[in-house]
Parts: structure tokens; sequence; C-alpha cells
């Protein structure tokens, strides 16, 4: 946690640094979020107000065993990062530089992934009675930012008609 009260509590919002894990397994913040989105949690903030830190807002809304399955996501992508500093699986072809994974890519017959579909798409267990499934794979940010392609109607199709 980068910033804390005078007795380590956090406000509304909590910002964890992710630099060390781009150091001990290559893992990235945006690949932390992406890995998210398997969990079925929407990426949080990355890279605000810090460079690689990751800006987590839980509302007061939610309920404390929605909280707790946050906090286990976490505590899984934890230790697949691990695994990956450890050498278990590579560090470019691992469940969170993969991530998000799609349905049409675990289904599919063309599967070269060191990790299991299973470890891909039910990370833990409470998953497998409530899988979201991400409708897109990931695309590269930067490709994506520069050459926006906009899917709305053109600004003249919300034009009124006078009378």
């Amino acid at each position: 946690m980068l910033y804390r009260g005078a007795n380590g509590f956090v406000a509304h919002e909590c910002i964890i640094d992710a630099g060390q894990f781009k150091k001990t397994a290559g893992v990235s913040v945006e690949d932390i979020a992406k890995r998210l989105a398997d969990f079925g949690y929407h990426a949080p903030t990355v890279s605000w107000p810090e460079p690689g830190a990751i800006m987590i807002e839980p509302t007061e809304s939610e309920f404390k065993y929605e909280l707790d399955k946050f906090c286990d996501a976490m505590l899984a992508i934890e230790k697949e990062i691990a695994r990956i500093a450890a050498g278990e699986w590579p560090r470019e072809n691992n469940p969170l530089v993969c991530a998000p994974h799609v349905a049409e890519d675990v289904f599919s017959d063309d599967w070269n992934c060191p990790y299991s579909r299973e470890e891909a798409v039910y990370p833990v267990a409470w998953m497998c009675r409530n899988k979201y499934w991400p409708p897109v794979s990931r695309i590269d940010a930067a490709f994506g930012d520069r050459n926006i392609q906009c899917a709305c109607p053109p600004v003249e199709a919300f034009a009124q008609e006078k009378h």
C-alpha cells in the first residue's frame, strides 16, 4: 500500500504498488488488471496517480463477502505471480500476460498454454458456479488508443426532426 494513515488505515480507496512484480516476474500492472477480468471484475484504475500502481476503490455499498471475494482474487493473482517468478510458467506465456481468457480461445482445439484451461478460467473455487466470461480478449492498448473505432451511430442519427 502506498498511502496509509497514522494507524495504518486507508481511506475509501487504496493504491497498491505492483512495480515489484515487473521486476520479479515480468508482470505489469496491466497484466494484473486484465487477469481480474477472468475473475469477473472490471479492471481498476492503473498507473494513476502512481506509475505501476493499482487504485482499488471498493464502495461502502459492497457486502463484506464481495470484498472477501475480491481479496481472494488478488491473493490468487499473487500466487500466480509467484509461480512465474519461480520459473514454473514462462514470463511470456502465463495466465496473467494471456488474460483475459475468452470462451472462444479456451474451447478451441488450439490451446498452447503451459497452464491448464481450468487454471485459466476457474482460478478460484467460487468461480465454478459464477463464471463471468470476458467478451473480448486483450488488445494492444497503445494501438487501440491511437486507432479508435467508434461503433456508435453518427451524430446526425440523433438529430431531432424540426416540426
